[in-house]
C-alpha cells in the first residue's frame, strides 16, 4: 500500500500547487516551454462517490446490502512539448454492510455482488481499500495520442465496466490515432487491476481472481496462479463506409491463451440525423492457442483446441429523445465463449448490467430495450426485459457457471443536477432475474443467480 498512499498524497500535493498558482501567474507561468508552468497550469479533477447495493434472494436463503463510500482525484498537467504527465487514486470505506465474508448457510455460496464494492480479495477489509488508478505519460500530435502507463481504456472485450465502486484498470502503451474516415486504437498490455481489488497483476495473475466457475468435464476450475500469459495485444479498426455505414474490426491476442475477433457493421436508414431508423451485426470468433494457458488440462483456463462463434442483429429506431431495439444474440454449439470477466463486461448486444453471458455455448439470447430523455430536464430512463436460453445447469460443456436459462428486467432512471449542485448525478437501478430453467432443487443454481431482486442506488458528484 506504500506506493498507492504515495502516489494519492502526490495527487493532493499537485492540486495544492494548482491553486497556488491561481495566485501566482507571472510571465514564466505563460510560458509554454517552461516545466514549471506545465505543471502549474495543469487539470485538477475530483470524483466522490457513494453507492448502495442491496439483494433479495428466493426465500430461505440468504439477502445482503451494502454501503460504500469513496472519494478520489486526478491530476493532469498541460501539454509540455506535446507531454502530458497523468496521475489519480481512490479511496473506498465500507460505511455499514451485511456480513459479507459468510456463506449462505444452505448452499454455502459466498456473497456475489456486493463485495464486488470493495476488495473481494480480502472480504473483511472495510477502510484500507485504496488504489493508484493512473500513473501515466502521453504524447499527443494533430489527432493522435499515444499513452504509457497505467490508465483506463474502453474497448468490447477489455473496459471500465463501471458497475461497482471502480472501474477496471490496464497497464501498457495504447495509441489512438483519427484521420478524416479512419479511427485507430491499438496497444500493448501488461498489467490489469480489475474492479472490485486494490492491486495490479500481470496477465496471467489476471486469470480466476472472479469465481471460475467449472471445466467442461465439471470439476471445479482451478487456473489462478496457473496461466502462462505475459502480455495482450489489442487493435480496433472503425471507418465509414459512407454516411449511413460504419464497420469496425478488432482483435484481441492474449499471449499463450486465446484470440478473439469481433466484426461489426452499424447501418442508418437515413441522412436525417434527428430520426432513424438502425440496424447492426455482429461477429465473434475465438480460438484457443497453444494449451490454453497451461499444459495441465487441469490448470488451463481454455481447453486446447476449443473454438467459439457468436453471431448478434439488432433492429431500432431512434430520435433525440428515444430510442428502441430488439437484440438478438446466439453462441452456437462449436464451444464456450470465455473472457475473463476481470476485464470487462461482454460486447453483446443483449447484454444488460448486473449479468454476464460469457462462458456458455449453445445460447440463445432476446432483449427489447427502451431508452428516454426528457428534454433538458437532466432526467433519463432505460429500460430493458432479455429472455436468455441457455445449456441445462449440468451440461457443463457449455455451462461453465451453472447459470439456469432466465429473464432479466432492468428499470434505470437517471438525474443529472443543475445550478447549485451542477456536477451532482444519481442514478436508480432496479434489476429482477426470473428462473426459466431447471435447477434440480438445488439452490446453489438460484442464490444470486435467478429469483432475486437486486437495487442499486449510486450518487456521484465530479469536479
Amino acid at each position: 500500500m506504500t506506493v498507492q498512499y504515495a502516489a494519492i498524497g502526490i495527487s493532493f500535493t499537485l492540486l495544492s500547487h494548482t491553486v497556488l498558482a491561481q495566485h501566482e501567474i507571472t510571465e514564466s507561468n505563460k510560458d509554454s516551454s517552461s516545466l514549471l508552468s506545465a505543471f502549474r497550469n495543469g487539470k485538477v479533477e475530483g470524483h466522490f462517490r457513494y453507492f448502495f447495493m442491496g439483494t433479495d434472494n428466493k426465500k430461505g436463503l440468504s439477502d445482503y446490502h451494502a454501503h460504500a463510500t469513496g472519494g478520489g482525484l486526478s491530476y493532469t498537467t498541460a501539454a509540455f512539448h506535446r507531454f502530458r504527465l497523468g496521475i489519480g487514486g481512490f479511496f473506498i470505506f465500507n460505511t455499514g454492510s451485511s456480513d459479507l465474508i459468510k456463506p449462505d448457510p444452505v448452499t454455502q455460496q459466498p456473497n456475489r455482488y456486493e463485495i464486488g464494492l470493495f476488495d473481494i480479495e480480502n472480504r473483511s477489509n472495510k477502510n484500507d481499500i485504496d488504489r493508484l488508478e493512473e500513473l501515466y505519460l502521453s504524447y499527443s500530435w494533430k489527432q493522435n495520442v499515444v499513452t504509457l502507463g497505467k490508465q483506463i481504456i474502453n474497448t468490447p472485450f477489455i473496459n471500465p465496466q463501471d458497475g461497482r465502486m471502480r472501474p477496471t484498470g490496464v497497464e501498457g502503451i495504447w495509441l489512438k490515432t483519427k484521420t478524416e474516415n479512419l479511427e485507430i486504437d491499438a496497444g500493448v498490455l501488461w498489467g490489469i487491476s480489475p474492479r472490485s481489488t486494490v492491486r495490479w497483476f500481470n496477465i496471467g495473475q489476471s486469470f480466476g481472481i472472479y469465481p471460475q466457475g467449472v471445466n467442461i468435464s465439471g470439476k471445479p476450475s482451478d487456473y489462478r496462479s496457473h496461466i502462462n500469459s505475459k502480455f495482450i495485444g489489442l487493435v480496433g479498426i472503425s471507418y465509414p463506409i459512407s454516411k449511413q455505414t460504419k464497420i469496425q474490426f478488432w482483435e484481441q491476442f492474449t499471449d499463450q491463451v486465446f484470440n478473439t475477433m469481433l466484426f461489426q457493421i452499424d447501418q442508418r436508414f437515413s441522412e436525417n440525423e434527428q430520426q432513424y431508423y438502425y440496424a447492426s451485426a455482429q461477429a465473434i470468433i475465438q480460438h484457443s492457442l497453444k494449451n490454453g494457458g497451461n499444459q495441465n488440462p487441469d490448470h488451463t483456463y481454455m481447453q486446447k483446441g476449443n473454438n467459439a462463434l457468436s453471431v448478434g442483429a439488432r433492429m431500432g429506431w431512434k430520435n433525440k429523445e428515444q430510442d428502441i431495439s430488439f437484440n438478438y444474440t446466439r453462441i452456437t454449439r462449436h464451444g464456450r465463449y470465455l473472457m475473463p470477466r476481470e476485464w470487462g463486461r461482454d460486447p453483446f448486444f443483449t447484454f444488460l448490467p448486473r449479468e454476464r453471458n460469457d462462458g456458455f455455448g449453445d445460447l440463445n439470447a432476446w432483449m427489447l430495450q427502451y431508452k428516454k430523455k426528457f428534454g433538458k430536464s437532466g432526467f433519463q430512463s432505460k429500460a430493458g426485459f432479455g429472455y436468455y436460453h441457455l445449456p441445462d445447469v449440468l451440461n457443463t460443456a457449455f455451462n461453465k457457471y451453472g447459470m439456469p436459462s432466465y429473464t432479466q428486467l432492468n428499470i434505470d432512471l437517471q438525474y443529472h443536477f443543475k445550478g447549485l449542485l451542477n456536477g451532482a448525478q444519481a442514478q436508480l437501478l432496479y434489476v429482477y432475474k426470473g428462473q426459466k430453467g431447471n435447477s434440480y432443487n438445488n439452490d446453489k443454481y438460484v442464490i444470486h443467480k435467478v429469483n432475486a431482486s437486486l437495487f442499486n442506488l449510486i450518487l456521484n458528484y465530479r469536479f
